[in-house]
């Protein structure tokens, strides 16, 4: 693996961590989405959740950093795990590229190498996973009662997604850049009837995941500025979950309570002219309201989003074939739909 392009041995994302003052409520959404509740970290109140190389955790400590980043920001994703080749070396390049190192006399109890990232969450460096076995077998235990659930077919983070607040974007994009290697893939600017944004796509060095970056634009009711007033501060808008069927994964979600954005019906007038290659079921992805967008002929992308689920967080659900897009195609209808939701909400 090249130092140049991947300079800390970036091999992906091994966890995500999530604070919040309603751990019930937020068991019930991660169990919904086919999360199987099986250990806790030794010596700690934080539970590990599990669908294939999806994994959660979910801190209900008292006191400490998740617990503080939590009355800042109320429900909140509050740290990753990212693999790399050696912690102890990745941390160390991070720093001297430019990182906030985060392990140091003010948070000697954090179990691995850490820096700062969007909003002051953590960034963790994880060695061990693969061949080397998991950080779940060597420092996690059992639960008594372990909550087993049909997996809904999510098999990993496809993308995560951040919002900053505007004139920051660049400054963002070359944190990434510069401290990891991270590479641009896509530059959007986006206009809805109310409200407008620019984002920035870029693509993980080893290519296992992508971050787009979203500030508002214009008006300062748009949905990246609803998102830093109800969050007080930037950080991760979104995670999308990958699955190899979408349609069968939102038929096993038909029974939970996660809700989706609604899609004019208008917009299935002409998709399947634009993307005749789709070779799903069409009335399922009409009745599931299932976006479709396509970058050549006989490649496409299935997504959908539900809306806001733990604060101003909300999740994606995508399946690619042979499509490395964000659905670009779909923005204006994605757009308009949560300005939809915004207006039925009062904000705009």
């Amino acid at each position: 693996m090249s130092e140049v392009n991947n300079p800390l041995g970036l091999m992906g994302i091994e966890f995500t961590e999530y604070a919040t003052p309603d751990a019930d409520y937020m068991d019930k959404v991660f169990t919904d989405f086919g999360f199987s509740k099986l250990k806790k970290f030794k010596g700690k109140d934080i539970v590990y959740y599990n669908q294939h190389d999806i994994h959660f955790l979910l801190n209900n400590e008292r006191e400490g950093f998740s617990t503080e980043f939590a009355k800042s920001h109320g429900p909140a994703i509050c740290s990753m795990g990212w693999r790399v080749e050696n912690a102890q070396k990745a941390f160390e390049v991070a720093v001297e590229r430019g990182a906030k190192p985060a392990t140091d006399s003010t948070h000697k109890n954090l179990p691995y190498p850490a820096i700062y990232g969007i909003g002051d969450s953590l960034i963790y460096f994880i060695e061990q996973f693969g061949d080397k076995g998991s950080i779940y077998e060597s420092d996690f235990e059992d639960l008594s009662e372990q909550n087993i659930v049909e997996d809904k077919g999510f098999i990993r983070i496809d993308h995560l997604t951040n919002n900053v607040y505007k004139g920051t974007m660049e400054t963002w994009a070359n944190f990434y850049k510069d401290v990891f290697g991270f590479t641009e893939v896509r530059y959007f600017d986006i206009k809805g009837q109310k409200t407008a944004l620019l984002s920035y796509a870029l693509k993980s060095p080893c290519g296992t995941f992508s971050i787009p970056i979203n500030e508002g634009k214009d008006n300062n009711n748009n949905q990246i500025d609803e998102y830093l007033n109800e969050y007080n501060g930037p950080g991760v808008q979104h995670l999308a979950f990958l699955t190899n069927d979408l349609v069968s994964s939102l038929d096993k979600l038909d029974q939970s309570t996660i809700a989706t954005l609604d899609i004019i019906p208008e917009y299935y007038d002409t998709i399947f002219d634009r993307v005749p290659w789709v070779k799903e079921d069409k009335e399922k992805i009409r009745k599931h309201q299932i976006l479709v967008d396509s970058q050549s002929e006989n490649c496409y992308l299935l997504q959908i989003f539900s809306k806001n689920l733990f604060g101003p967080i909300f999740i994606e659900m995508i399946q690619r074939v042979d499509d490395g897009g964000f659905g670009e195609g779909n923005f204006q209808a994605l757009f308009e739909s949560i300005e939809r939701d915004q207006e039925r909400r009062g904000v705009i």
